[in-house]
């Protein structure tokens, strides 16, 4: 039976700290015992900006992106074409597009994608807001930038589906576009560089 070597409240960061991404019991009490030794230059500062983040952070209730403010800091963003509506999986992916800096156009985050295995059907994830979206009129190019996964390209086809059913329901005319193969197969937005992710989207391709 392991031995605990420190107090409850160190023990509890720990396990805390063990939950985040990329964070195992290793790295957890290597992070832990950094912070506690950088306790005012770190722990203290650490520890007022997520008291304030979970303040003031929110889901920006049009795009999906999370922000302080409502609507987010890119819905409100008049430079950028409304016409063009990028569609990501996580605000994760939506952070890497940004990094890249390869197109100057709105967002929409979907929360996931369709897995039936794990339970996750179109009702799970914000496909029925995008329709609506959509269905305003404004915008003529929706583009999925989702992962090159298989889970992410059932969800690009079945969204692909819907937006042709919105067409032929309601004349909305939208040219549906993807990521460029510039985007590896199997790969993840959040981890490539920007170069291979500018690229893949200036080199996007109609479906």
């Amino acid at each position: 039976m392991a031995r605990h070597v420190a107090g409850p409240e160190i023990e509890r960061l720990i396990q805390f700290l063990g939950k985040l991404p990329g964070l195992g019991p290793r790295s957890a009490r290597r992070a832990a015992l950094h912070l506690i030794k950088k306790k005012e230059t770190l722990l203290g500062p650490l520890t007022r900006a997520m008291a304030g983040a979970y303040d003031t952070v929110g889901v920006c209730t049009v795009c999906g992106n999370v922000d302080t403010i409502e609507p987010c800091t890119l819905c409100r963003d008049t430079s950028r074409d409304g016409s063009v509506l990028v569609v990501v999986e996580d605000v994760g992916d939506l952070w890497a597009l940004e990094r890249a800096a390869a197109l100057d156009a709105r967002y929409h985050v979907l929360g996931g994608v369709l897995s039936p295995l794990d339970g996750i059907g179109p009702s799970d994830l914000a496909i029925a807001s995008l329709l609506e979206r959509c269905r305003a009129g404004t915008v003529r190019e929706v583009v999925l930038a989702v992962n090159a996964t298989v889970e992410g390209q059932t969800t690009a086809h079945y969204i692909t589906d819907q937006l042709a059913h919105l067409a032929e329901a309601e004349g909305v005319a939208i040219t549906v576009t993807r990521l460029a193969h510039g985007v590896p197969v199997g790969g993840e937005l959040d981890y490539l560089d920007d170069g291979t992710l500018a690229q893949a989207m200036r080199a996007r391709t109609r479906i």
